[in-house]
């Protein structure tokens, strides 16, 4: 099936009922684990590979892979860049074919945000590719980056930034953060229903791993179109290995090449299962 674009898949669903699920890989095994997946779920996916984790798998051998194994599947994918920081990334993924990329100018004041947000969607729709910015400040820390405080988006500011960009995504800060929680979040659905009123484009939401399925479905439902799940990815792989190890005497690189696979594909499956995203092809 072909390459879908960020802005299809997004535009299908058509309630509040389910949300697409986008899912860091970082290498091959990642990658197949992942399609595995969404073609179990008979579901649509996005796979996508941040800019703060491009010291552990560099973008111009790690993109192509994410694109062969898109354009050898049977569902629709997308194949995105997440929080894409500096406009060298950001080329460099709209080379390789990426159909969509994430600007994260979310440090930027709202202004900067949105002239630096416009440069980056006249680069990308040169390229046929979508773009995904980010208003207020998701907690925590993606990859390499600097760990920042939770910045509640503002319902104003979001509405200034979707009709001013005309962006094809928007992730919204709501109290939650990238990486794994040091204390129970408390996500502000209200105020996410308040954006998701006043803002048309879709809605994403960043710092996935670690809320309870109550927590998605909460979000879905307050107008969540994507969800971003990295982490718990990378979780499942790294216990999957350690129960590998010590349950394994004589396993081999090719023991941990499967295990990678299957622990990526079974956490993925969860969560496509928790967003209602089964059998949505």
């Amino acid at each position: 099936m072909a390459l879908a674009k960020l802005s299809e898949l997004l535009s299908s669903v058509k309630d509040n009922s389910y949300a697409i699920g986008s899912f860091n890989v970082s290498n091959m095994e990642m990658a197949m684990g992942a399609i595995k997946a969404a073609e179990k779920m008979q579901a649509p996916i996005i796979i996508q590979i941040a800019e703060g984790r491009l010291r552990y798998s560099p973008l111009e051998i790690l993109g192509p892979i994410m694109m062969a194994a898109a354009k050898n599947t049977t569902v629709p994918i997308a194949v995105h860049l997440d929080h894409g920081g500096t406009m060298e990334t950001i080329k460099l993924a709209l080379e390789l074919g990426f159909t969509s990329v994430m600007f994260d100018g979310s440090k930027y004041p709202l202004e900067e945000n949105i002239a630096r947000t416009k440069e980056v969607i006249a680069l990308a729709k040169s390229y046929g590719a979508d773009v995904e910015a980010e208003i207020g400040r998701v907690g925590g820390a993606e990859g390499d980056y600097k760990a920042v405080d939770i910045a509640l988006t503002s319902v104003e500011e979001a509405k200034c930034f979707a009709e001013e960009t005309k962006v094809d995504a928007l992730a919204v800060a709501i109290g939650t953060a990238h990486g794994n929680y040091k204390e129970t979040p408390k996500l502000r659905i209200d105020r996410l229903k308040e954006i998701a009123d006043e803002v048309s484009c879709p809605l994403v939401l960043h710092g996935g791993t670690g809320l309870t399925e109550q927590d998605f479905k909460n979000c879905i439902a307050g107008g969540i179109k994507k969800i971003n799940i990295a982490t718990a990815s990378y979780d499942s792989v790294a216990k999957r290995f350690k129960e590998v190890a010590k349950e394994v005497p004589d396993a081999n690189y090719f023991t941990f090449s499967d295990a990678a696979v299957n622990a990526t594909c079974e956490n993925i499956m969860r969560h496509m299962e928790i967003f209602g995203l089964k059998n949505k092809l």
